[in-house]
Parts: C-alpha cells; structure tokens; sequence
C-alpha cells in the first residue's frame, strides 16, 4: 500500500494547519509552480481591494521598517534625555566639590538638588553632625522613630505623604502630596546619619513602583559631600 501525500490525501480531513506545515516543509513548491504566485490574490490591510502576494509583501516589510524607525526614533529620545540627565547630574555635584565651606554643604545640596532637577520642595537632616554644627538648621532635633525609620530604608522610599515628620522640615508641608525619602550613610560601620526628603505636590511624581537607582546614587554622593560634619578621628 501507498503511503499517502499531500497529493493524495483527499481535501477532505485536511486543516489549514496540514497546508501551511507541508508549503513550510516544501521548498520547492512554489519554484515547481511559480505561476500561483502571481495569482495570488490577498485583502489589502488599507481597504478591502485585493492585492498580489508580493504586493502584501512589500506592504508588509514597509510596516516594519515603519516600527523600526519608532524604534530608532524612540531610543534617541531616551539617549537624550539620559544625556541630560547625567549633564544636570554633573553640574549638581561639581558645586558640591565647589563649596569649600563644609557648612554650606547641606543648602548646596538642597538648592542645587531643586535648581537641577525641578524639585519643588527638598531638606535634610544631619544627626550625627560634629558639635561645631549644632546650632544650624541641618542639624535640629529629630525624633528616635525618625531615626529608627531613616536606618530601617534598604533603598529610598518613594510613595505618597503618609504624614512622615520629615515633610515637616519642608517650606511648606501642606502643599507635599508625594516625596522620596532617602537615607544617608557613611559606611556600613557608622550606619545611616541622615535623611534627606524630595517633596512634590504632584502624586505621581514619586511612586512606589518607580525605580530607586538613580536616587540611589544621588544619596550615595549627598551622603558622601556631608560626611565632612561629622565628627573626624
């Protein structure tokens, strides 16, 4: 007995998907019988005239290179704007390495912070400051559960005001209706020594699901600039 091929197995019983596999599966075929080609006939996707197949075809490939040119057009934006970024990140920390005056250090921080990235609202407390400092307005009391709270941050908090005592160190607390909230250090042996609070008045400015990276690195240098108040030796 025979075995059955394509040509001989009845239309009947055969799937669209049995077609598709044996063409897939057939090199050949259309160069055996080039002439269905040309007489294929598909349903343009701009109307509902019919098109040949190469016709489809280039269609096709133009909507690919049309996402492709988004694609293009898309990774330039973010290079520019990550170019900024970085420029306005630049700018911020050479006016720390700038001020000679280590007590000056926290109001740079916080102006510059502001000036550079559109900040609304920013302060920052120092605990651990040496006693030299102790009268400046960095350097104000803050509460134990401040602390507890500060030292207890793996990564900034980002999120909406949920009444923290930080968003009392602001210009004007009533106006905060989101903040970042992050924590400074100097070292993992002298442990967490400040806090610093970005506030804006816009919810969705800081969010919890928003990435804490560039945060991060913003409290990493912050944190390093201030340890010139803490007591040395």
């Amino acid at each position: 007995m025979t075995p059955s091929t394509p040509a001989s197995i009845g239309v009947q019983g055969i799937t669209e998907s049995d077609i598709a596999n044996y063409l897939a599966n057939t090199p050949g075929f259309f160069e055996r019988h080039a002439e269905l080609l040309g007489a294929v006939q598909l349903t343009s996707p701009h109307g509902q005239r019919a098109v040949s197949l190469q016709e489809r075809q280039m269609e096709m490939l133009r909507e690919r290179i049309k996402g492709l040119e988004f694609k293009i057009v898309e990774m330039l934006r973010h290079g520019q704007q990550n170019l900024a970024i970085a420029d306005r990140l630049h700018r911020w920390t050479r006016a720390l390495f700038l001020t000679a005056d280590a007590a000056e250090l926290p109001r740079v921080v916080v102006d510059e912070l502001c000036h550079e990235f559109m900040i609304p609202q920013a302060a920052l407390r120092v605990w651990a400051a040496d006693a030299v400092h102790a009268d400046a307005e960095f350097a104000r009391p803050v509460s134990d559960d401040a602390r507890s709270f500060a030292a207890s941050l793996a990564q900034p908090y980002c999120g909406v005001n949920a009444g923290f005592e930080a968003v009392s160190w602001l210009g004007d607390p009533s106006t905060v209706m989101s903040l970042a909230l992050i924590p400074l250090r100097h070292g993992a042996a002298e442990g967490t020594f400040g806090l610093l609070v970005l506030a804006s008045p816009d919810l969705t400015r800081y969010q919890a699901d928003m990435g804490t990276e560039f945060l991060m690195r913003i409290g990493e240098v912050t944190s390093a600039a201030l340890s010139r108040l803490l007591p040395q030796g």
